[in-house]
């Protein structure tokens, strides 16, 4: 028991230094201090209040002009307005995009803007276009790019940059644009066109998703502008240069971030009908050549084009091999698409993943949801499931996966239909949960994991390393959701997975796709493939090394160096059961292809790129992967393009303003503006706000901690 009495020695009136009371002078003094820093503070605050509350003013107007603050004030962003003209040759594309960016301020500018490509592209030519003058940009080392690219800017001389920062994530820098003049930047990309269930596709990506950036925030070094909204974090050190301001369409100049499309496919064999999903198209038929077109002519860059065409019935290629020529290498494109193979109803465990975080509000939230619903009904006798939410935590409906028994489905379906959007995009605690490679194995034939997201997160390798490392015996298929997806995301996650991914851009296509997915995932895998190419191929120059897992529909897209087009290529694989598959293609019967090279160079790069998964990459594959990108002339985040002009443009006295050329919000997201970094927002006004609050706080807490 604790003593009544003081114990002998102990004085009430003596007190220690730590807790002696403060003056009431003292208090006066720390309060008046506080009262002078408040309004210090507050007068700082009050110009820029006006100023966030004029620019928003002005957008709320309609003036069709999107502003930042440059040195001298308001400057309009440069105008945008993009060209593709795609063409489509067997089973690659080729595109040359025009991007031409309009300054219609009375100040030279330097631009730089962040962009959208394919996630499977393979940029190999750049040229600038100045008064009528054609610079033809050159690939350098990407450091020995930004040098020149500087140097130029330094002297007034006009230059372009273009540079990758991620597979399908690219900025182009241009400096020194006239007051009044536009400057065009033109590049051209290939890629393997998408072939599954016996329909072609192709996807143009004009915006993208912000990305969502986890990690603590860090002092940034030494770093170029690029006009980020976010700061370089523990876990994404790149994120500036990921983040390029969004506005929606209204807040743009009238005419720009506009697009115009024209394609021309030849298939290659008969087509009985082109569609897109995401734009009304018009066909026109010219032989063999179909020229397609958006039938409102000009389309808004707020959403992925997406093109589809069909081969005539019972035309469907089973098999193509594609040969080139190039700087006395050979190189081969093979496809080989198995059949439908019969077979026993397999048992699954089901598990379905829904993101439900703030980039998912909108259109995105309901397709996501009819999709998992969509999910449950193909469930049956003997399955199991279960159904994980997450934004900035994760939770599960279930503890456990249960049977699909009626009362389980029911209690699913009212959860899946609650779910709302918000928060942050925590995916690396979700794929745990999901994928769970400690849990006990499953009783079904297969386990399954159906993850549905806009994939809009920044830290993708390390969520690659994560499937890669935690996969276990799980399969993992991505569904893309929204008007922009990160399909690199959706791909690669996929692939890591041994899964397959599907893209959905709104709700009337979610039945439509899920069917497709579901047929896969019920019918029996093609696995343990085996590729023999004809005797001198080396194994080491064919890609994929090791071929994944195969499902009902899906082709198997094979590139080789060094394979003459003679012999045979001889494939086989199992069935579930130990059923044997085997194919075998004549290479003598290979058609003429052009840019083969680069598709195998860009598999090589990807391969070589993946060891760095688990943190960097080595010195050695960091070598190989830049003499890739200098002998087949590809960007890589080694290598950039990079253009620049004789003669200085702009007199050295003249003030050069940067700005940052917004990109637009994706179409049916609920999103406000992303931050813009260097114009008129209420960022400062928040963040002196908050350390405002933060400086009281701590005062009226040091007083109270003092007197007690």
């Amino acid at each position: 028991m604790l003593p009544s009495q003081p114990l002998p020695g102990y004085r009430k009136d003596r007190q220690s230094p730590r807790g002696q009371r403060l003056s009431r002078r003292q208090v006066r003094r720390i309060e008046g201090a506080s009262l002078w820093l408040a309004m210090l503070m507050l007068l700082f605050v009050q110009p820029l209040f006006v100023e966030v509350e004029a620019t928003e003013r002005q957008v709320a107007e309609g003036t069709g002009e999107f502003h930042y603050l440059g040195e001298r004030g308001r400057v309009p962003a440069p105008m945008l307005s993009t060209d593709y003209q795609v063409t489509v040759t067997g089973l690659i594309a080729e595109t040359r995009l025009r991007q031409s960016f309009g300054n219609t301020s009375d100040q030279w500018q330097e631009g730089v803007y962040t962009f959208p490509l394919p996630e499977n592209a393979s940029v190999h030519a750049m040229t600038m276009t100045t008064d009528e003058r054609v610079i033809v940009g050159e690939i350098r080392e990407r450091e020995q790019a930004r040098r020149e690219y500087e140097q130029a800017k330094k002297e007034g001389r006009q230059a372009a940059r273009v540079d990758q920062q991620r597979p399908n994530l690219f900025t182009t820098r241009l400096a020194n644009i006239p007051p009044g003049k536009t400057v065009t930047v033109e590049l051209k990309y290939q890629q393997l066109v998408h072939y599954d269930s016996g329909e072609f596709s192709l996807r143009l990506p004009t915006t993208l998703t912000p990305r969502y950036i986890p990690g603590v925030p860090e002092v940034p070094g030494e770093t170029e502008w690029t006009g980020g909204w976010a700061v370089p974090t523990t876990e994404v050190a790149d994120a500036h240069q990921i983040t390029p301001p969004q506005v929606a369409h209204e807040d743009v100049a009238t005419g720009s971030h506009e697009a115009t499309i024209g394609i021309e496919l030849r298939a290659g064999l008969p087509v009985s009908k082109v569609s897109s999903p995401s734009h009304q198209v018009a066909d026109e038929h010219d032989g063999d050549t179909i020229r397609v077109t958006p039938v409102s002519g000009t389309v808004a860059m707020d959403r992925d084009f997406q093109l589809r065409w069909q081969p005539v019935r019972g035309q469907e290629p089973a098999a193509a091999v594609f040969h080139e020529a190039w700087q006395g290498d050979d190189y081969l494109l093979a496809m080989l698409v198995p059949g439908e193979q019969g077979g026993r109803v397999l048992t699954r465990e089901l598990i379905l993943v829904i993101d439900t975080s703030g980039s998912m509000a909108g259109a995105s939230i309901r397709q996501a949801r009819e999709a998992l619903l969509t999910s449950l009904d193909t469930l049956g006798q003997g399955d199991t499931f279960n159904v994980i939410q997450f934004n900035s935590h994760t939770s599960r409906l279930f503890p456990q996966p249960v049977t699909a028994g009626v009362d389980n489905l029911e209690r699913a379906r009212r959860y899946i239909r609650g779910l709302q959007a918000n928060g942050g995009t925590e995916m690396a605690s979700a794929l745990e949960a999901a994928l769970d490679g400690d849990a006990e194995p499953a009783i079904t034939d297969l386990r399954q994991v159906v993850f549905v997201t806009d994939g809009a997160v920044g830290n993708e390798r390390a969520l690659f390393a994560q499937i890669r490392d935690q996969l276990g015996g799980s399969r993992l298929f991505t569904v893309g959701i929204g008007s922009a997806p990160n399909m690199h995301f959706m791909r690669q996650a996929a692939r890591f997975g041994r899964g397959t991914y599907t893209a959905i851009s709104d709700l009337s296509e979610v039945s439509r796709q899920l069917d497709t997915l579901f047929r896969k995932m019920q019918s029996p895998m093609l696995t343990d493939i085996d590729v023999n190419w004809p005797a001198g191929v080396d194994a080491g120059d064919n890609f994929p090394a090791r071929v994944g897992d195969l499902y009902l529909g899906e082709p198997m897209m094979l590139l080789a160096r060094g394979a003459s087009p003679e012999g045979d290529l001889a494939v086989s694989g199992a069935l579930p059961g130990g059923q044997v598959w085997q194919r075998g293609l004549a290479l003598d019967q290979a058609a003429s292809g052009t840019g083969i090279h680069r598709l195998w160079a860009r598999a090589q790069i990807d391969q070589l790129l993946d060891q760095g998964l688990s943190g960097q990459i080595g010195d050695d594959a960091r070598e190989q992967v830049l003499a890739l990108g200098l002998t087949h002339q590809l960007v890589t985040p080694y290598t950039s393009f990079v253009a620049t002009d004789k003669t200085p443009a702009r007199p050295v006295e003249e003030n050069l303003e940067q700005s940052a050329v917004p990109s637009l919000m994706p179409a049916g997201s609920a999103h406000q503006r992303i931050g813009y970094p260097q114009t008129a927002t209420p960022a400062p006004l928040l963040m002196l706000s908050g350390l405002l609050g933060l400086t009281l706080s701590g005062v009226v807490a040091l007083i109270r901690r003092r007197r007690v």
